[in-house]
């Protein structure tokens, strides 16, 4: 398939003309944009009597995957119909000193998983893609761990090698019967294809879009930057789609059909007490993610988690933070009915502190990601 038809059969995005390449908001500094999110969520504690309710929202996980939950944990919950539908996986820790046999650990761990290369390596907590590599052979896999914090979970997981790229967020009450998608953002990392002659610094500087966020892409790029692909040659310029590393997301709510909602409720209700999630995943064709098929879940993100499709370039400041504010008042009302119905307690405060300090603390240690 040429480069053409599978950017049209992934859907890839089209910029209406005369818009902004990027949004007016989208690269603000965090405590900028967040700040209206966070006064939001001081009130809704206030309303309900607790600031960390949507703890509650996924029992099952640490903290309800506000921070600090485990990758390896949230997998682990899924049951057989489920694992189908997710990318196989195998976990485990390194050891606690260098000169650990991190290695062998990691050769027993590919086999009992069925694993071969390449896969991904990640942080077993963490986010954003900080930490998440590809790795092809066991050379490239002992030099990630030779770098990875000692005593530290990690994930290994089979390359999907599916184009396409979404988050899809699903939200079920706990006493309903079938779920509902609320946000779907489509993914496409920042891509140059070669002329024959010109570098990729130039490729990146002639696109509006990655010239915009040049900043983002030339320092990772170091000497590959120079690199002079040849005609028709697709380069994918970053592994980790992210908005913050370059990616374009785009609204994908207009993809969602009742087979697309009930093959992601098939999921979710064997993923037990999961109420609250944005699936990452890899899919095929946007036909077939529309049908409900052809796509491998990447992993489930909890209730810290956000509704990605803020970060459209052409959505405005009005719509994100009404997405926002939908998403997490939703995450305090499941927190409540959970509490209501159950009696549990949400995570206390310093523990949720302690979790978020231990995060940025091994996120700070990670291995440089692709």
């Amino acid at each position: 398939m040429s480069d053409a038809s599978l950017a049209g059969a992934l859907g890839a995005p089209g910029r209406s003309k005369g818009k902004s390449p990027v949004s007016f908001f989208e690269f603000w500094p965090g405590w900028l944009f967040y700040a209206p999110v966070v006064l939001f969520w001081a009130l809704k504690s206030l309303r309900y009597g607790s600031a960390t309710l949507p703890s509650l929202a996924n029992p099952r996980i640490d903290a309800g995957g506000i921070c600090g939950e485990s990758k390896n944990a949230i997998l682990g919950l899924a049951g057989p119909v489920a694992r189908q539908s997710i990318a196989p996986f195998a976990g485990f820790t390194t050891a606690g000193h260098h000169g650990g046999d991190d290695l062998a650990m990691a050769r027993a761990a590919m086999t009992g998983a069925g694993l071969h290369f390449p896969v991904v390596a990640k942080p077993d907590m963490s986010c954003n893609g900080v930490g998440v590599r590809v790795v092809h052979d066991e050379a490239e896999l002992a030099a990630y761990l030779a770098a990875f914090p000692r005593a530290t979970a990690l994930q290994l997981q089979a390359l999907v090698t599916y184009e396409g790229e979404a988050g899809i967020f699903y939200i079920r009450r706990p006493r309903e019967a079938q779920g509902r998608i609320t946000s779907v953002t489509l993914k496409y990392p920042p891509t140059v294809t070669g002329d024959g002659h010109s570098r990729v610094r130039e490729l990146i500087a002639a696109d509006a879009r990655l010239n915009a966020v040049s900043n983002l892409l030339l320092p990772r790029l170091g000497a590959k930057a120079d690199h002079v692909p040849a005609a028709g040659e697709s380069v994918k310029l970053v592994f980790v789609g992210n908005h913050c590393r370059g990616s374009t997301f785009k609204d994908g709510m207009d993809i969602v059909t009742p087979a697309l909602t009930a093959r992601i409720d098939e999921i979710m209700h064997d993923m037990p007490e999961v109420y609250f999630s944005r699936i990452d995943l890899r899919y095929d064709t946007l036909e077939a993610l529309r049908e409900g098929r052809d796509f491998k879940i990447i992993e489930f993100n909890g209730s810290g988690s956000e509704a990605t499709n803020i970060w459209d370039p052409e959505m405005t400041i009005g719509r994100a933070y009404q997405t926002q504010f939908f998403h997490y008042g939703e995450s305090f009302r499941i927190g409540a009915d959970i509490r209501r119905q159950s009696g549990l307690k949400p995570v206390g405060l310093l523990k949720l502190a302690g979790l978020w300090w231990h995060q940025k603390r091994l996120m700070a240690a990670y291995p440089q990601n692709d």
